[in-house]
C-alpha cells in the first residue's frame, strides 16, 4: 500500500489577480523570486507535513491591504493588493513599506468553504508578526500574539452559507517593544536587518469533523531504538475513541496496530529491526493514523498521515570520559553553519519551497551534518526537508531585545555575568509563551537536536530558570546554555563564540564544550551585493583563493580541538545577509564561494582520528614566558634574528589590558602599539606541521627568523592556531630561532601573546 501525496483537493475561489501587480523594488532578487507572478499561488505546497489531510484550501495569493494609524476602524478603501505570504516590507509582497509601531496593517479577502457542508472549517495561520486579530463576516474569531508560531481559529459559526469576508488586522511594535523579534530593527545596519510586519507564512483552511466524525488534532511518537516499539499518542476531540496506527517503510507495510484507545492514551506499535535515523542514512517511516467515533453507528472516521524516525539525542561521555554530543547513544561530532534564513526578496519568507530546500541541499553537498537555525523559526516544511536530507538542527529561540528608552539592555561583550535585561512580568510571560509555542510546534521533527533559548546575552533574563524549564518541558533533547558570552553555569553545553577561531572551553566534567559561532570569513562578490559599499565580515578577503585558503586553515585548526574535547562547531554563515558578506553563498544564492568537493573533503577529515598537538614554544597561557619589548617604534630590522634588543625591556607575557576576553596578562600594555621578541632553541626540527598559537587583539604580524609567518588583521577573543606561511615554515631551523611580533590597538581591549605548536597526524 502506498500513501498518496498531499493533494490540493479543494481550490477555493480567490480574488481576481491585479494585472498591474509587480514586486516592489529591491537591491537583489533571487532566481526563484523572479519567477513569481500574480497568476500563480505562491507556496502552494501542503504546509503541515507532520499531520496531513487530503482536503485543504490554500489562501495564499493577492489580498487587499491597507496601512492605517493604530486604533482606526476597518478601512473603507484599500491601498492596493499584497501578495501573501510575503511581509509588507518585502519586495515579493508588492508593497515594500514598513508599517511603524503607530500603524496597523489590514488585510482582506473572500473565502468559500461551502463545499465542506456538515464539517467544521478551521482557519490556519502558519506565522504572523506580531499581534493578529481576525474577523469573518464582521465577527471577531480570535487574536494571537507571536512572531513565529502557527495558530488556528474555528470559523464555522462565522461563515454564512459556507462563505465569508476574511479580515486580519496586524500590529507589530518591532524594536520599540520587548517581544521576541530576532534581528529585526527599524534602522537596519550591521548585523541588524530589515523589519518584518504581518503575515509571513502560509494561510490555509481545512475541513474537520462532522456528524459522528472525530477530529485528530495532533499525533505524538515515542520510538524506542532498542526494542522497536513506538509509543503513539493521539490528541483529539471527545468523540475520538478507536484508533488505528499503520507504519510503512519505503512504501512497504512494516507494522500495524488496531484496537481501542481513548484520547491521550499511548498505543504501542512494534517495528521489527528498525533502521536508525542518522545524517548519513536519514531513514523515515510513514504513518497513517485513523480515528473512529465511539458512536454505536460506527460510521465516523478520520484519517491523517504523518511520519517518524528511530533516533535518540543526548549528551554523555566517550570512551575516555570526555562529555560529547550523542546520536543514538554514540558520540557524533557536529559541524555546520549558522543559518539565518533571510532572503533579499522575501526577507524572513523564502521565495518558494524549492528555494528554501536549495539552501539545505547545498549544505549537505558541502559535507555538513547540522545547522544552527539562528533566532528564527522556519516554516514546517523546512524541518521536514531536514528530516529527509539528514541535517541536525540546533533551534534558537528568537531573541527578545528591548531598545526602549530608559531600559537597561546588555547586547555586548563584557556585560557583567549577573546582568539581566529588565523585563516586566508581562514581558517575561510573553517570552515564555512564545518559547513554549515554539517547542510545541517543532518538537515533532526528528532533526531538531537541541534547544537554544538565549543568544549572546540578547534579552537574557531568568536564565537558569528558563533553561531548567525547557529541560523539564522537553526532557528528550539537550538544552544549550546561552550560546556565547553570558554563561551562568547551567545547560548541557557550554558554548563559546570565537572569531575567527576556532577555539573551545576546556573540557568539563558535566557539560559539553561546543563552539556555537566561529569563522565569519567574508568575500564581497560584485554584482551580488545588497549594498555596493559598507559591507563587512569578521575577516574580509579580496579573492576566492584567499577565502578558501583561510577557511581550510580553520578546518585544519579545528581537527586537533576535537581530540581535546570539542563536540560541535558552527561556522558563520550559510549566506550573506544584507551588508554581511561572510556567507558560503551570496545573498541571492547565485554564487557558491567554495568548491563543493574541496569543502566536503575538508569536513570529512574532521570525522577521522584527530592529530595530537604538542607545545614547541609555549605561550603564556599556563606559565608566563619572558619577552623583550618596546612600545615605541623600533629601528628597521627589529624582526630579524641579528637585531640587538638588549636595550628593550624584559617582562613576562602576555601583554595587554585587564578585561580583554581570553587574556592571560603578565605585563600591562595600555598604549597604541607594541613590539615583542624572544629566542628559543631547537635540537632538531619537529616531524609534524608547525602552527602559530596566538592571541592577538588586534592587527598584528608575527615573524619567524625575520620572515613574515602570519598577518593577523582584526582580533581574536582566545588563543587560536594559525598556519605558518610557507616561507616561515622553511625558515625554522635546528639551533637558535627568533620569534618577533607586533600588535596595534584600535580600541577596546588589547592583548598579544604567541608561541608555536606541532600538529602530528594520528597513526593509521
Amino acid at each position: 500500500m502506498r500513501f498518496s501525496l498531499p493533494l490540493l483537493a479543494l481550490l477555493l475561489a480567490v480574488p481576481a489577480f491585479a494585472a498591474d501587480w509587480k514586486p516592489a523594488s529591491a537591491p537583489l532578487m533571487t532566481k526563484w523570486g523572479k519567477q513569481i507572478t500574480a497568476d500563480k499561488t505562491p507556496w502552494a505546497e501542503y504546509p503541515r507535513p507532520q499531520l496531513v489531510r487530503k482536503e485543504w484550501a490554500n489562501l495564499n495569493g493577492l489580498w487587499d491591504y491597507a496601512i492605517r494609524p493604530k486604533g482606526e476602524k476597518k478601512p473603507d478603501k484599500w491601498d492596493g493588493q499584497i501578495l501573501v505570504p510575503f511581509c509588507a516590507e518585502s519586495a515579493l509582497s508588492g508593497v515594500g513599506k514598513h508599517p511603524t509601531e503607530k500603524d496597523e496593517l489590514w488585510y482582506r479577502r473572500d473565502i468559500d468553504a461551502s463545499k465542506w457542508k456538515g464539517q467544521r472549517a478551521l482557519l490556519h495561520f502558519e506565522a504572523v508578526d506580531w499581534e493578529a486579530t481576525v474577523w469573518v463576516n464582521g465577527k471577531e474569531v480570535g487574536t494571537h500574539k507571536g512572531m513565529h508560531d502557527p495558530f488556528t481559529f474555528d470559523i464555522s459559526e462565522a461563515l454564512k452559507d459556507g462563505k465569508g469576508e476574511l479580515v486580519v488586522r496586524v500590529w507589530d511594535p518591532t524594536d520599540t517593544g520587548s517581544q521576541p523579534l530576532g534581528k529585526q530593527i527599524r534602522n537596519p545596519h550591521g548585523i541588524w536587518y530589515t523589519p518584518v510586519t504581518g503575515i509571513w507564512q502560509t494561510v490555509w483552511m481545512e475541513p474537520v469533523g462532522g456528524k459522528f466524525v472525530p477530529e485528530i488534532k495532533a499525533v505524538r511518537f515515542a520510538p524506542d531504538i532498542r526494542t522497536g516499539e513506538v509509543g503513539v499518542t493521539v490528541e483529539g476531540d471527545v468523540l475520538l475513541a478507536w484508533n488505528e496506527v499503520e507504519i510503512w517503510e519505503e512504501g512497504k507495510p512494516g507494522a500495524s496496530w488496531k484496537g481501542k484507545a481513548l484520547v491521550g492514551e499511548s498505543l504501542k506499535v512494534k517495528v521489527e529491526k528498525p533502521k536508525l535515523w542518522t545524517p548519513d542514512s536519514p531513514q523515515l517511516y510513514r504513518v497513517r493514523v485513523t480515528g473512529h467515533s465511539d458512536h454505536r453507528a460506527g460510521t465516523g472516521a478520520e484519517s491523517v498521515e504523518s511520519y517518524l524516525a528511530f533516533r535518540t539525542v543526548g549528551v554523555g561521555p566517550d570512551e575516555k570520559g570526555v562529555p560529547r554530543l550523542l546520536l543514538n547513544g554514540k558520540p557524533l561530532f557536529q559541524v555546520g553553519p549558522l543559518d539565518q534564513g533571510w532572503w533579499p526578496d522575501g526577507l524572513l519568507t523564502p521565495p518558494s519551497d524549492e528555494a528554501m530546500k536549495y539552501d539545505l541541499e547545498v549544505l549537505k553537498k558541502l559535507g555538513f551534518n547540522m545547522l544552527r537555525k539562528h533566532i528564527k523559526v522556519e516554516p514546517s516544511r523546512y524541518y521536514h526537508h531536514c528530516d529527509k536530507l539528514g541535517l541536525l538542527v540546533w533551534q534558537d529561540m528568537p531573541s527578545a531585545i528591548s531598545r526602549a528608552p530608559g531600559k537597561k539592555h546588555f547586547v555586548r561583550v563584557g556585560a557583567k555575568e549577573d546582568a539581566d535585561d529588565q523585563f516586566t512580568a508581562e514581558e517575561k510571560k510573553q517570552f515564555r509563551a512564545e518559547l513554549k509555542a515554539m517547542i510545541d510546534h517543532l518538537r515533532f521533527f526528528p532533526s531538531i537536536y537541541c534547544w537554544v533559548p538565549f543568544n549572546e546575552g540578547w534579552g537574557q533574563h531568568d536564565v537558569n530558570a528558563t533553561l531548567k524549564w525547557v529541560k523539564e518541558y522537553d526532557p528528550s533533547r539537550p538544552v544549550n546554555g546561552p550560546s556565547g558570552w553570558e554563561d551562568r553555569g547551567y545547560g548541557d553545553m557550554k558554548d563559546a563564540h570565537i572569531y575567527p577561531g576556532p577555539g573551545m572551553f576546556p573540557v568539563m566534567k558535566d557539560r559539553v564544550s561546543v563552539l556555537g559561532e566561529f569563522g565569519g570569513l567574508g568575500l564581497p562578490v560584485k554584482g551580488h551585493l545588497w549594498k555596493d559599499t559598507g559591507n563587512w565580515g569578521y575577516r574580509t578577503y579580496k579573492t576566492t583563493d584567499e577565502l578558501r585558503t583561510n577557511y581550510h586553515a580553520l578546518m585544519k585548526r579545528m581537527h586537533p580541538l576535537i581530540g581535546k574535547g570539542l563536540a560541535a562547531a558552527v561556522y558563520t554563515q550559510t549566506t550573506d545577509v544584507e551588508i554581511e558578506v561572510n556567507g558560503l553563498l551570496t545573498y541571492d544564492r547565485e554564487v557558491l564561494k567554495f568548491d563543493p568537493a574541496d569543502m566536503k573533503k575538508w569536513h570529512d577529515t574532521l570525522f577521522t582520528p584527530p592529530p595530537t598537538v604538542t607545545d614547541l614554544v609555549p605561550t603564556s597561557e599556563t606559565k608566563a614566558q619572558m619577552w623583550n619589548y618596546v612600545t615605541h617604534a623600533p629601528l628597521a630590522g627589529w624582526e630579524k634574528p641579528e637585531f640587538d634588543d638588549k636595550k628593550w625591556q624584559e617582562a613576562p607575557g602576555g601583554f595587554g589590558s585587564k578585561g580583554t576576553p581570553g587574556a592571560r596578562i603578565g605585563t600591562e600594555w595600555a598604549g597604541k602599539e607594541i613590539w615583542i621578541r624572544r629566542t628559543f632553541e631547537l635540537k632538531e626540527l619537529p616531524q609534524g606541521e608547525v602552527f602559530l598559537r596566538v592571541h592577538c587583539d588586534e592587527d598584528g604580524e608575527v615573524f619567524l627568523n625575520g620572515v613574515s609567518a602570519a598577518k593577523l588583521p582584526g582580533y581574536t577573543t582566545e588563543y587560536v592556531e594559525v598556519p605558518l606561511s610557507a616561507d616561515a615554515a622553511k625558515a625554522l631551523k635546528a639551533g637558535t630561532n627568533t620569534l618577533a611580533v607586533r600588535a596595534k590597538n584600535a580600541g577596546g581591549g588589547q592583548y598579544i601573546d604567541a608561541g608555536l605548536v606541532v600538529v602530528t597526524p594520528a597513526k593509521k
